[in-house]
């Protein structure tokens, strides 16, 4: 037995020893000990074989998540506040995205573009953008790589303004590129352009 098997196992008795010496320290009639101890023992059974099964039971779990690949297709479920969120990766950073059909192009916060490496000195004048709450002035560039789930678009078009706060906005400028969208029930359904497939 290897050490790591030594101590898996060493751990698992006392996992199981500590609510049976729980029981036997009430000294209560043996009958309701017996049936406790054996309830415990069916807990821990089943938290073993869940523990054991957890490289099997991924795809179960997967089923629960906003956002899956399908096929080709990137399907991302609708949040509880109605919106839908994406999971992207900019230039290697990873954030949580409103997809917002309303807005133009995406736009990302301060610390996000940061955090991406974007050459904000790309354009040497700030733009004037009309958003929801009022006009902003902001900075553009370019993010080399924008992901969302088998979807990867190059050379995305960016603004990034301290006004935006934390909020990150997949916009317009990205969803114009894929080869469809939609939105079916409650799931957005985005398809990579033709050349993709």
């Amino acid at each position: 037995m290897t050490a790591d098997r030594a101590a898996q196992f060493a751990l698992y008795a006392v996992m199981l020893i500590l609510p049976l010496s729980a029981l036997v320290a009430r000294r209560s009639a043996v009958k309701p000990m017996l049936k406790m101890a054996l309830a415990w023992i069916g807990i821990f059974a089943v938290g073993l074989l869940i523990a054991s099964q957890r490289d099997r039971l991924s795809g179960v779990i997967a089923m629960f998540d906003d956002q899956q690949v399908s096929g080709t297709e990137t399907r991302i479920r609708m949040a509880d506040d109605g919106h839908f969120w994406a999971d992207v990766e900019i230039n290697g950073v990873s954030r949580r995205m409103l997809i917002d059909s309303g807005a133009t192009t995406t736009a990302l916060s301060t610390q996000t573009a940061k955090a991406a490496g974007l050459d904000l000195s790309e354009s040497p004048f700030p733009v004037i953008l009309t958003t929801a709450n009022g006009q902003v002035t902001a900075r553009s560039a370019t993010a080399k790589r924008v992901a969302v789930g088998n979807i990867v678009m190059t050379d995305l078009g960016i603004v990034t303004s301290p006004a935006f706060e934390e909020t990150d906005i997949l916009g317009m400028n990205f969803l114009s590129r894929l080869g469809s969208w939609r939105v079916v029930g409650k799931t957005l359904i985005l398809s990579p352009p033709r050349s993709y497939i």
